[in-house]
């Protein structure tokens, strides 16, 4: 009887550990996987509510009405050749804002000496129009008419898109590569009002690595202009 109820033991003890091993081996399984999925960054969407894409994280394709009625995405988007871009000049901008409308000619300036050369510019205006109606979608309209715009000028109507973005001013730029990656964040240079008295072409510096395949430096400026309004 006593050898019996030792070998009854015996076997418990070994059921336990045996239970306790795969337990272990079960959570070693699942912190390796988390850890794997853990170092996968997915792009953001445009239905969530971000605090902003850092550079280096790659940004949401969207799509937004154009001031000729169509609807674009990013995917939408060629070059000055007809070509897909090898990146986007994405900028935050509006009608009504002083900085934006002193920063206007640089621009169009930018996107006709860079869109020929795989990097367009695309314009959002994320303001609303319930707020300041000088941004609304038939001012937009009369604004790229009367000033010509060579590029898209998109209205983010739902106003979805530049919190994903994490835009907070305009005009506020994100530079990103062909895959939609953020290379550059920031200021178009560093005197947004005056255009006599810019010293430091921060987004047209970015290109130019960009094109160089070199890193921008620096890769974030601040952002000076009006808050978004919402």
């Amino acid at each position: 009887m006593k050898h019996l109820m030792t070998a009854l033991l015996l076997g418990l003890l070994l059921t336990a550990c045996g239970n306790a091993t795969e337990a272990g081996k079960e959570q070693a399984t699942n912190t390796e996987t988390t850890e794997a999925t853990e170092t996968k960054p997915e792009a953001k969407t445009v239905s969530q509510r971000a605090e902003g894409i850092a550079v280096g994280e790659q940004a949401p394709d969207f799509e937004l009405k154009n001031v000729d009625g169509k609807t674009y995405s990013l995917a939408d988007i060629k070059d000055a050749n007809g070509i897909a871009p090898k990146g986007y000049v994405v900028i935050f901008t509006c009608n009504t804002c002083p900085f934006a409308v002193a920063s206007e000619q640089r621009i169009i300036d930018l996107h006709n000496k860079y869109a020929a050369q795989g990097y367009p510019v695309v314009a959002i205006q994320p303001n609303d129009p319930a707020i300041q109606p000088g941004d609304s979608f038939e001012a937009m309209q009369e604004r790229a008419e009367e000033m010509d715009y060579p590029f898209v000028y998109l209205f983010d109507e739902e106003q979805k898109v530049y919190p994903v973005y994490g835009a907070t001013k305009t005009p506020e730029v994100f530079l990103l590569d062909a895959d939609r990656y953020v290379k550059y964040h920031g200021a178009i240079d560093d005197s947004v009002r005056d255009p006599e008295g810019v010293e430091e072409q921060y987004l047209e510096n970015a290109i130019n690595a960009l094109m160089k395949n070199e890193t921008p430096h620096p890769p974030v400026t601040k952002a000076v202009g009006c808050g978004i309004k919402a």
